[in-house]
């Protein structure tokens, strides 16, 4: 009814936000398809920066000493920038702002977004926060470097680099860019409540729509708890509050602090961090899956079972955090609890896995590049989710917290796996946004480098952290107990990162001549069942669907269907064309017995 109404209006008063001037149609846009472009150039160019302070770092591992530019104040600025860039600028925005703003309206038959001048505005709120970012480069004393976690005390005091004018405009900027997610978020929440198309009932969205609908729910719980720790933070700089700040002294000199709790701040930070964790997994999670799908030409298996985990693992990532603090010391009941819930939430997460491969089994395998993308995130995935377990138990964590192992086991969960998702999906609806194919040959390329080059870089750094070799350090040089070995290791983990970084401007290349010069695209070409891929036009036109809305017949997953004309029936195509999800399929008839 909402959607018939937001439908009917739109067209009535001549789509009242339709673009009338190149202005209005691609700088201050309200049509969530080039906001999406919008968002996922500004996170990608910002996901650049922060990969070039990446290759920074390793140059200074690897070749201690060689580059005189990178001193240790520049190495930790490098570190913390790198880190806030990628997990926040980058991944966060590109899922959320990304592909929820590209895919939702297309996946659930809606025109737009709900508020699509809110959502015009979100864009542009996240780059003034991006150019806040940036702005600290350019600061007195440069940007923060106490670390992407930005721990009080020393966050703020002096003998930190960047700490008055970096520390200040990073939490200026984080706090504007919770702006910009809370406008965002607010709309795709919305937007997939109220908007979807006669027939789009809540089971038969695709898995990308639940997995970023319930991530959009989990940053709209967390992003707050964030917020007002930058708030308090920020005071504590500014006006000399005591939130986080204890009585201390400070280079001989007592400080004006009194009171404050510095583990208070932990706690807010990763009460907002770990569900911040699947905030960026769930959208992957959603997106390989129907990669997955697609691309093996069967249906996912167990759906109700992979939503139902989705939800699971949102809800209890708000009750995991603590086990990022059990260095910082805690009672021992509350070590058992969030041990006990860390490897419990191991359990809707192996579910999915589980369900992943059996959709593999015996499926039309096709080794697209996205699918290779896909393939590469579950084999990461499963490697850096192993890891985690042991990261999970207390005695285990305690001797690792502070070693590679742990950088190991982030990048490879955190970073590589949902990094290897945003390729895949990019490649996948490339066609649909652009009309035009990317180059296949330099795809594969792409993905070889890339798949390889991460596991040279971070397979090693288990070792490493098993060795005792301990991260945040700007050099190793005179510590008796890192042998020789672990510098020449180094040097070829250096090597490999730079070889990675370079390799992604094949990615770059990819995508921007693949826009002008790319073959044109099918409007199908994957021969994909969910709905995005049955618009009027492609790419699709402002409102989406044309002078009539799509009416669903059936789940986004109809593959492999036994006597269907195809290998797939789209979602709006006739019910008589079968292909029904298993829950409403007619149950087979019972044999009577003999008599």
């Amino acid at each position: 009814m909402a959607q018939t109404l937001h439908a009917d209006t739109a067209l009535a008063h001549g789509a009242p936000h339709a673009p009338q001037s190149f202005l209005t149609r691609y700088v201050w846009s309200q049509d969530h398809k080039v906001i999406a472009v919008q968002y996922s150039c500004i996170a990608i160019f910002t996901g650049m920066v922060g990969l070039v302070l990446s290759d920074l770092m390793r140059l200074q591992l690897g070749f201690p000493g060689v580059f005189a530019f990178i001193d240790a104040a520049r190495y930790y600025q490098f570190v913390t920038m790198h880190g806030m860039i990628m997990v926040i600028y980058l991944l966060t925005a590109l899922f959320l702002g990304g592909f929820g703003n590209y895919l939702i309206p297309l996946m659930v038959g809606a025109r737009d977004m709900v508020f699509p001048y809110l959502n015009m505005l979100s864009v542009w709120v996240f780059l003034l926060a991006v150019i806040v970012l940036m702005a600290s480069f350019f600061a007195p004393g440069g940007p923060t470097g106490a670390g992407w976690t930005l721990y009080p005390p020393q966050v703020i005091m002096p003998g930190t680099p960047g700490h008055d004018w970096g520390i200040i405009l990073m939490l200026v900027s984080l706090l504007i860019f919770i702006v910009a997610t809370t406008m965002g978020g607010l709309n795709y929440v919305t937007t997939v409540l109220q908007l979807r198309c006669q027939g789009m009932t809540l089971m038969r969205m695709p898995l990308s729509v639940w997995g970023i609908f319930t991530a959009t729910i989990l940053a709209l719980l967390a992003f707050p708890a964030l917020f007002v720790s930058g708030v308090m933070l920020l005071l504590d700089k500014t006006l000399g509050s005591s939130f986080f700040m204890p009585a201390m002294v400070s280079l001989g000199q007592a400080t004006g602090y009194r009171g404050g709790s510095p583990l208070l701040f932990q706690h807010l930070f990763w009460f907002f961090g770990h569900p911040e964790v699947y905030i960026i997994a769930l959208p992957a999670f959603g997106v390989v899956s129907d990669l997955i799908s697609v691309h093996a030409r069967k249906a996912i298996f167990g759906y109700r079972m992979m939503v139902w985990a989705i939800l699971a693992i949102g809800v209890l990532s708000v009750v995991v955090w603590a086990h990022h603090m059990f260095v910082s010391g805690m009672n021992l009941y509350f070590g058992f609890f969030f041990a006990t819930t860390t490897l419990i939430i191991a359990v809707p997460t192996a579910i999915k896995v589980y369900n992943w491969l059996l959709t593999l089994w015996r499926g039309d395998i096709h080794l697209t590049v996205p699918m290779l993308f896909a393939l590469a995130f579950i084999c990461t995935f499963i490697n850096g989710g192993l890891t985690g377990l042991f990261l999970g138990n207390v005695s285990v964590d305690i001797p690792l917290s502070g070693s590679y192992f742990v950088v190991a086991h982030f990048h490879m969960v955190m970073a590589v796996s949902p990094i290897l998702v945003v390729f895949g999906g990019i490649y996948h609806w490339y066609p649909k946004v652009s009309g035009r194919m990317l180059n296949d040959t330099i795809g594969k390329w792409h993905f070889w480098i890339t798949f390889l080059g991460t596991y040279a870089i971070y397979f090693p750094m288990h070792y490493l952290g098993i060795m005792g070799m301990p991260r945040r350090y700007y050099a190793y040089d005179g510590y008796q107990f890192i042998p020789p070995t672990a510098q020449s290791l180094n040097a070829f983990i250096t090597i490999a990162a730079l070889i990675v970084g370079v390799g992604q401007l094949l990615f770059i290349a990819n995508l921007l001549w693949s826009w002008f010069h790319g073959a044109k695209a099918d409007p199908n070409p994957w021969r994909a069942a969910s709905l995005e891929w049955q618009t009027p036009q492609t790419p699709p036109a402002h409102l989406n669907w044309g002078d009539e809305l799509p009416v669903v017949h059936r789940w986004a997953y109809a593959y492999s269907v036994p006597g269907a004309r195809e290998d797939f029936i789209a979602q709006n195509a006739p019910p008589e064309d079968g292909g029904d999800e298993p829950e409403q399929a007619a149950p087979p008839r019972r044999k009577e017995r003999a008599r």
